[in-house]
């Protein structure tokens, strides 16, 4: 069983930045690809983005494209989600994944997810 703990989440004013981070202590982190989905509530989960094992490929969603930066650092075993121009409709719990593939991962298909960090923006 691989344990994804994801931090960083809070709450944040339109217009602000957070950087969202993801623990992942397994030692075949290196191995897999990562990324990011979140939900808000009575909406389903939503890919968000996904970065390959040795960050060469990155994906993201349509919403968050140009806002958004997700990056890695394999010796620290962490991913993470910088959040920049955040809007009321980025709220959400945003949860850490791990797959094999990012494009697996950006088509919703995932081995691990985390326990989730909410992100409130407030308007």
């Amino acid at each position: 069983q691989v344990q994804l703990v994801e931090s960083g989440g809070g709450l944040v004013q339109a217009g602000g930045s957070l950087r969202l981070s993801c623990a992942a202590p397994a030692p075949t982190f290196n191995g897999y690809a990562m990324g990011w989905f979140r939900q808000a509530p009575g909406k389903e989960r939503e890919f968000v983005a996904a970065i390959s094992s040795l960050s060469r490929t990155t994906y993201y969603g349509d919403s968050v494209k140009d806002r958004f930066a997700i990056s890695r650092d394999n010796g620290k075993k962490t991913l993470y989600l910088q959040m920049n121009s955040l809007k009321p409709e980025d709220t959400a719990v945003y949860y850490c994944a791990q797959g094999g593939t990012a494009a697996t991962i950006k088509s919703g298909k995932y081995d691990y997810l985390g326990q989730g960090t909410q992100v409130t923006v407030s308007s």
